[in-house]
């Protein structure tokens, strides 16, 4: 997938002052900080305005493509859902409020929090090409999420890749505040890694315990399947501009973007048959499709024998849902113990 094209615009400008060598030093300098575990013990991340420009040239296309691809999930549960408000928590420089723009251009009001100030300089200077009025007069509030802090209640709540970088003790608190102000949805996303799921697992049992109803990626309300040493998690291929390769030191034209991400609303969605869980292996004569389902992870031989069914196997993707009741027929179906 690609940015938006005001996005891509508007970030390139950014850019274009400074020699890709120096980005590329200044974001090895951030992911050493980063992977030192400062952040999450509650220190300061991208601080001047090179910082920040370095981190959106690295990190803002993946984050995009994460968080779109998650938000995407959401709305093919609740198809008719249309949220009016969006409070992006922990927003960096708004790229969660272009992804939630891109998905509900009905957007009217916008609100986002962001302790970092040249972080919310560079959002403000990115959301002046935005093609929605509600993006362009978004309201930036300077609010550690650390310490107390205030807002009002909005349709859809997002918060992307904020849990792992606050301390453990604060996570749940969070969690909480976050729900309390989602008047419709609340949207996690984190790293698609073991601790980035284990994160996210933790926040859902936490949501669901307090009467959310689970809408995206899981096809059902009961306990996680997954059992230790795996892990949930998805995968979208997001373009890299020339600049963004010299950065990251890579040749090729893309990078995949693996996310971790969970979707509650205060209404049921859809039912579905499952998910795909990973990617489906097609074989001659058949295709194994691994679903997380409301009996619990199975995988799924989908055969010729049935052209139709067969034909709507191959369009399955890593990621995607199964209708209830129009899911394949199968040849065989394993559960696996939970």
């Amino acid at each position: 997938m690609e940015l938006p094209p005001d996005l891509r615009a508007a970030l390139d400008d950014e850019l274009e002052s400074l020699p890709a060598r120096r980005l590329a030093a200044l974001a090895a300098n951030l992911s050493q900080r980063y992977r030192t575990g400062a952040p999450a013990s509650g220190g300061r991340f991208a601080r001047s305005r090179e910082e920040v420009a370095a981190y959106a040239a690295v990190r803002l296309p993946a984050t995009f493509g994460g968080v779109f691809a998650a938000l995407t999930q959401v709305r093919g549960r609740l198809p008719e859902w249309a949220p009016r408000s969006c409070l992006d928590v922990g927003a960096g420089p708004g790229t969660g409020m272009w992804a939630a723009s891109a998905i509900w251009p009905e957007l009217e009001r916008i609100t986002l929090i962001e302790r970092e100030p040249e972080m919310r300089a560079l959002g403000q200077r990115l959301a002046r090409v935005a093609p929605l009025g509600a993006m362009a007069h978004a309201r930036w509030r300077a609010n550690d999420l650390n310490a107390t802090w205030e807002a009002e209640p909005h349709d859809l709540v997002l918060a992307a890749y904020v849990l792992g970088e606050m301390p453990d003790a604060q996570r749940e608190r969070l969690v909480g505040a976050l729900w309390e102000r989602a008047c419709g949805m609340l949207v996690i996303v984190e790293p698609g890694t073991p601790a980035g799921f284990a994160r996210v697992r933790q926040a859902r049992d936490q949501l669901l315990a307090a009467g959310a109803a689970a809408i995206a990626p899981c096809p059902h309300d009961g306990s996680c399947p997954m059992a230790e040493g795996n892990w949930c998690h998805f995968a979208q291929r997001v373009a890299r501009s020339r600049l963004h390769r010299q950065v990251k030191g890579g040749e090729l034209s893309y990078e995949d973007e693996k996310f971790a991400f969970v979707g509650v609303a205060r209404m049921r969605g859809t039912a579905i048959e499952g998910r795909v869980i990973r990617h489906p292996q097609v074989r001659p004569g058949h295709i194994t499709i691994e679903l997380c389902t409301p009996r619990g992870l199975t995988s799924t031989v989908v055969t010729r024998k049935d052209r139709a069914r067969f034909r709507q196997a191959r369009a399955l993707r890593w990621g995607s849902a199964v209708p209830a009741r129009e899911g394949p027929d199968v040849e065989e179906q394993t559960t696996r113990e939970t």
